[in-house]
């Protein structure tokens, strides 16, 4: 029953992840494109626990399994043309609006050097908190293209192709190189963060310690009002979406 229900949804994906590279290449080749990619890592448990691998040191590590201390998720912005990353530790759990204040926190890191920059192409997993359909996540997004004035484009990869989203690979490198450590503080883990390098580059750290509610959501007016300020791709709706600023106003004084 797996193999086939996966055999009948291949076309689609097919058809989604050809459109998700279609539309990386063409962001690509447009000076006034950018294109980022985000995604969220799993959870970290800070304590001294075991994690495989092997330390030049010798490591001592717990040898039972405990509540952790603390938990760290690492939430990523990286930029492909460019190779650089930027990771957030995140202490709180992973929202909506925390991957949108993380996103604005990037941008006023860079945007001086982006001026340019008319349109923002967004590389992404369908995840919980992100999916087009998260109506506070999408609303955020709408809210960050009106305050910046540019146009956003959600490209997010399919099922069974989230491993092509290109910060997945630094999430590799990133767990090869603290294996075998015992992430047992908070500023250990940011630490590791930091010491890692990706093509010869070390990543932009900062530590998040804003506490995010969850389960916020928009009411069904508020959802149509913000709907009918974004466009969806006909056949593709959920994994394509331009989220377009309005022009500002011009008032004769």
């Amino acid at each position: 029953m797996g193999q086939s229900h996966r055999r009948k949804k291949l076309p689609e994906t097919d058809a989604i992840f050809a459109q998700v590279r279609q539309i990386n290449e063409e962001a690509d080749a447009d000076e006034q494109t950018l294109r980022i990619s985000i995604d969220a890592k799993a959870i970290v448990k800070v304590g001294p626990f075991a994690r495989g691998g092997k330390s030049r040191v010798l490591t001592k590590a717990a040898d039972h399994d405990f509540e952790p201390m603390a938990t760290v998720t690492p939430v990523g912005i990286f930029l492909p043309s460019s190779d650089e990353i930027f990771f957030y530790g995140v202490v709180s759990k992973v929202t909506s609006d925390c991957l949108v204040d993380r996103l604005v926190d990037w941008w006023e890191t860079v945007k001086e050097r982006f001026s340019q920059i008319a349109t923002l192409v967004i590389n992404l997993d369908n995840g919980p908190e992100n999916h087009s359909r998260r109506t506070q996540f999408m609303q955020r997004l709408l809210d960050f293209a009106q305050r910046y004035q540019m146009t956003i484009r959600l490209a997010y990869y399919p099922p069974y192709h989230s491993k092509y989203n290109p910060v997945e690979r630094c999430w590799g490198i990133l767990e090869q190189h603290w294996n075998g450590s015992l992430l047992d503080t908070i500023d250990t883990v940011i630490q590791y963060a930091r010491t890692m390098t990706w093509k010869g580059k070390s990543p932009v750290v900062a530590l998040v310690t804003t506490i995010y509610q969850t389960g916020i959501k928009l009411t069904k007016e508020a959802m149509g009002a913000m709907e009918s300020q974004i466009q969806r791709l006909p056949s593709l709706e959920k994994w394509f979406v331009d989220i377009k600023c309005s022009s500002p106003t011009i008032r004769d004084d």
